[in-house]
């Protein structure tokens, strides 16, 4: 019996070495939990993990799975075999400096599976015009020009050019872990992002210039199993149909960036993530679109592809400037959202169909099912200047906090065009005494909690008026707010807070 457990041992140790020297490399498998972070490079500090996988779902009609911006493409169904191709595979302790070309079908120029390896200085071109792209490449990292699937890649002042399909950039994947600094990253067909993450992987970026040209090529992407990815300074630019700069099925955190989709909503985020964004600068330019029953510029959703875990959304951001060129400002539908802002910049374009839309969806996309897609909503802001109508219908709820100094210029208008046979869904509405509501049209609200003022354009006093006909409030302004209770006590006790980017920076 001994000799025989000897004998396997040997064979086993003989199958892994030559497996060591493969070009075709296994895949982890998605993580069920945290990703091990690996050892930073220096002058890095420790880090944390994000969200597990998601399940699986049903996809609309005419769609697969990956990355689709509610203004995007579709992606191919997967097919992967559990295998890459590549011109390099690294498993150990590697320093390169060292020019790399990749010119075969879905294939990587360099897959790191294990060990510390650093890329300075140096070219990555990846070019193939038979290449796929679609699942493979969004879920798992298929033919992007640097995938690390285990190990630490570290890159620095590294030129990256992709023209394939699915040829992102850099991609982390499973228990792969990514630093890039100082980098330009240039891609220019569809399913090929900037950075991205996915199956858990973790992604540092710092001072990047990303342009990207395709549909479905977010400069800064996510998708299937989640992730975590950190970028500090930089400029991120996405040019192509539904590419957003920002695609969000992961924990990605921004600081002083330049963030812009020029064909598409700024950003998008789906199901149980978080993005928060510090000082930096955001713009969309969605066209009005057929397949959608409103354009916007920050959305926040579930499709029911699979690509992400249903749950509560989460969307951050601290100073800064928030650009729309087309389309409403915040969109929220089939999902339950958070949202805190704080003294942001907004600039609404002159035709913004509203400033909050919290409703169900005319289900065009398959989001949901009609008349009971609404979302459940908590949006917090904090010292900040709004205009425009908050939207919301009877299938959603929305609790909205004005606090320190903020002040919304807009009509809160109950909109039931989407909400089916409705529902018991409200709109709740909290003023602090430091906070106003300048009231543009006649208003419903279901709870109106005011300590502050709520007065038309010209200063005066808006009547607030019961359903049940009580008038809580006399005023002098030919606008009306209709509620079904009213009081000056406030209650904030669930209202959002807003952290700093020095509690997620590890850069």
């Amino acid at each position: 019996m001994k000799k025989s457990l000897t004998l396997l041992l040997i064979f086993c140790l003989l199958l892994a070495n030559v497996s060591a020297y493969a070009q075709q490399s296994n895949p982890p498998e998605p993580p069920s939990g945290e990703a091990p972070m690996g050892t930073p490079p220096d002058g890095f500090g420790g880090g944390q993990g994000g969200p597990g996988g998601a399940p699986m779902g049903t996809p609309p009609d005419g769609f697969g799975g990956g990355q689709r911006g509610p203004g995007g493409m579709p992606g191919g169904r997967s097919s992967f075999t559990g295998e890459y191709d590549s011109v390099l595979t690294i498993e150990s302790d590697t320093v390169l400096n060292q020019d790399l070309t990749s010119t075969g079908t879905d294939e990587n120029a360099l897959l790191v599976t294990d060990g510390k390896v650093s890329l300075n200085d140096v070219t990555v071109t990846r070019v193939s015009s038979d290449s796929t792209g679609g699942d493979n490449s969004s879920f798992y990292g298929v033919g992007a020009a640097l995938l690390a699937t285990g190990g630490t890649l570290t890159i620095d002042n590294v030129n990256i050019t992709t023209d394939s399909a699915g040829g992102a950039g850099v991609f982390s994947y499973g228990d792969g872990v990514v630093y890039i600094s100082n980098s330009t990253i240039n891609t220019e067909q569809n399913t090929s992002g900037g950075i991205h993450v996915a199956g858990g992987g973790k992604l540092y970026a710092a001072n990047l210039t990303i342009n990207t040209n395709g549909g479905s090529a977010a400069a800064i992407r996510s998708d299937r199993g989640s992730g975590t990815m950190i970028v500090d300074g930089g400029s991120y630019t996405s040019n192509g149909s539904g590419s957003p700069a920002v695609y969000v099925t992961a924990d990605i955190t921004i600081h002083n960036a330049d963030l812009t989709a020029t064909g598409s909503e700024a950003l998008c985020l789906e199901g149980l993530n978080t993005v928060r964004l510090y000082d930096s600068v955001l713009t969309g330019n969605m066209p009005d679109l057929e397949q959608n029953d409103n354009t916007w510029t920050v959305i926040l959703y579930q499709s029911m592809s699979g690509d992400s875990q249903i749950g509560q959304g989460s969307f951050t951001m601290d100073g800064g400037k928030l650009v729309s060129k087309n389309g409403g400002i915040f969109y929220t539908t089939n999902t339950e959202s958070v949202f805190v802002i704080r003294n942001v910049e907004i600039e609404s374009s002159e035709d913004s169909e509203y400033f909050l839309r919290v409703t169900g969806n005319a289900n065009q996309r398959g989001w949901g099912k009609s008349g009971a897609n609404g979302s459940d909503c908590d949006f917090t802001a904090i010292a900040q200047e709004m205009n425009g109508d908050v939207i919301w219908d009877s299938i959603s709820t929305l609790d909205l906090y004005l606090t320190e100094g903020s002040v919304l210029t807009g009509a809160v208008v109950d909109n039931e065009s989407w909400a089916g046979d409705g529902g018991s869904g409200y709109a709740r509405v909290v003023i602090d005494s430091t906070s106003s509501w300048i009231v543009t049209g006649n208003s419903e609200v279901t709870y109106l909690e005011c300590a502050g003022t709520i007065t038309d354009a010209a200063g005066n006093i808006v009547t607030i008026a019961g359903t049940d006909g009580t008038v809580y409030v006399q005023g002098s302004s030919e606008y009306t707010v209709t509620v079904s209770s009213f009081t000056t006590d406030v209650n904030f006790e669930q209202a959002g807070i807003m952290d700093s980017f020095e509690e997620h920076n590890i850069l």
